[in-house]
């Protein structure tokens, strides 16, 4: 099997190579054949015996864990986001055939939508038979077009829309652009095309952006990215750059952001802990109880441990409609009409109460293992010492408990406040105040991050990447000092 496999690894690492030396991304093709080369060596040779089982895993982390980390570390300290994620001549681009306008003698094309591995493109005859393909790098000539009535109705290698199919991606078709010389060729319908005019062109006298109607100026700001005007406007379409620690800077300098940003993070942290401490305790409670010797408690174990077979997926779905003000069954079987998720603490509460149900059975089963290997000599030798059983527990079996579940409660932990499936399944970070709909009452700060990365109001990347690093900071800290008393706690009853 050693040499198919191989073979098979050669075989990637050759169709990886190429993209990447299209892209001249000339480092990570040295990786790359530095990474082949250390396989191949390491299994063709009959020694480093160790080496052959550990380097799948190292790779693995190395590509799925440590990459993602250290992009996102990268990430940080730009400003990547919408109308910042190409270079600057990708900004000026994008701005003058934004701005283009058909004008008197324009050039019109009788146009057809094809698809292919690139996604869109425009295909066009001009008036004199010629065909022309389009795409965001400009137009090139088709030699091997078939014309039917006026219209280029086939090309081999792309996939023609019909009128249906085109229509479903009106928006789509009308946005693109396909760039020439001093303007562009936008869609005119869904038939037709033209070549319009820019009316904002770039001037490298200046190093800005000029409208020609108008004669506006916005220059070239390299440390923001962006085209500014006189007057402070941006032009939407910049360019990435490095911003150092600005976006760092603005969780703890931006009134806007840090009021906002230290009230989800108080919550964030109340959640994880309360949701920890809740399904602890119910979970420890239930093991207690289903721990000494009755009748049926096999079955009462099964039936506790239901909504951990569940899909929480599916069951947060089920709980949000479970809280519905005037159809939810909470309300119906109480006799309340609570607007749950309509004010901050009864929103805040209800997503507490669901994770108790979805988290119970987990701390359930780990209680009841870790009471299991507790010795019964300890506990009879407590009781002859005349210790209650409230001592007993307080004073045995909830110490040595927790050397045991210390590690599990630190990991719960660091699960909870990165929770996003329970707030954005069940309120979406909802209650919002009014007139600010970019961070909610129950919002994490990974259901926020999400909304900055991919919220309709434009992707910030650079900074939800920042609020990232945040995160894993916060947790590490946290997670460190509770295996720093976990150790303790070994040591005072080892």
């Amino acid at each position: 099997m050693k040499i198919p496999v191989l073979g098979l690894a050669l075989a990637l690492a050759v169709y990886a190579a190429f993209p990447l030396a299209e892209a001249r991304a000339w480092g990570w093709l040295a990786v790359l054949v530095v990474v082949t080369g250390m396989i191949f060596a390491i299994y063709l040779s009959p020694r480093a015996v160790p080496a052959k089982y550990l380097v799948p895993g190292v790779l693995f982390l190395l590509a799925f864990q440590v990459v993602p980390v250290l992009y996102t570390v990268a990430t940080a300290f730009t400003n990547y986001g919408d109308g910042h994620r190409g270079s600057k001549q990708d900004a000026v681009t994008a701005i003058q055939s934004a701005s283009v306008r058909q004008v008197p003698g324009s050039v019109e094309y009788a146009l057809s939508v094809a698809l292919d591995d690139g996604g869109l493109k425009f295909l066009l005859l001009s008036a004199d038979g010629r065909a022309y393909v389009g795409d965001a790098s400009g137009l090139r000539t088709l030699p091997d077009a078939t014309v039917s009535a006026g219209r280029i109705t086939a090309v081999d290698g792309y996939q023609l829309l019909d009128l249906g199919q085109a229509t479903r991606r009106n928006d789509e078709i009308l946005a693109f652009t396909v760039p020439t010389d001093g303007g562009a060729i936008r869609a005119s319908g869904l038939t037709r095309a033209y070549t319009g005019q820019a009316t904002r062109y770039y001037d490298a006298g200046c190093d800005c952006i000029t409208d020609r109607g108008t004669g506006k100026r916005w220059r070239a700001d390299e440390d923001s990215g962006s085209f500014v005007a006189d007057d402070g406007e941006h032009l939407a379409q910049g360019w990435k750059v490095n911003v150092g620690l600005a976006n760092f800077g603005r969780v703890v300098t931006d009134p806007r952001i840090a009021g906002p940003f230290l009230k989800t993070l108080v919550w964030n942290l109340g959640f994880a802990l309360g949701s920890v401490l809740a399904t602890f305790a119910l979970g420890l409670a239930c093991a207690l109880a289903l721990n000494a010797k009755m009748r049926g408690r096999s079955w009462y174990r099964v039936l506790l441990v239901l909504p951990y077979a569940m899909p929480s997926f599916a069951m947060l779905l089920v709980w949000r409609d479970l809280f519905n003000q005037d159809f939810g069954l909470v309300n119906r079987l109480t006799g309340l009409h609570v607007d749950w998720f309509g004010t901050p603490w009864t929103a805040r509460l209800a997503v507490i109460l669901v994770q108790l149900w979805l988290g119970y059975p987990y701390m359930f089963l780990v209680a009841t293992g870790a009471l299991q290997a507790i010795p019964r000599e300890m506990s009879e030798a407590a009781s002859i010492d005349g210790a209650t059983p409230v001592q007993r527990f307080r004073r045995v079996t909830l110490p040595l408990l927790l050397v045991a579940l210390t590690p599990l409660l630190i990991s719960s932990f660091a699960f909870n406040f990165n929770n996003f499936n329970a707030i954005y399944l069940t309120t979406e970070g909802a209650p919002f105040e009014a007139g600010n709909s970019s961070i909610g009452a129950t919002d994490l700060l990974i259901t926020y991050t999400y909304r900055l990365a991919f919220g309709g109001s434009g992707a910030q990347l650079g900074f939800a990447a920042a609020i990232s690093v945040y995160i894993f900071a916060i947790v590490a800290l946290i997670s460190v000092a509770g295996f720093r008393r976990s150790r303790k706690q070994e040591e005072v009853y080892s």
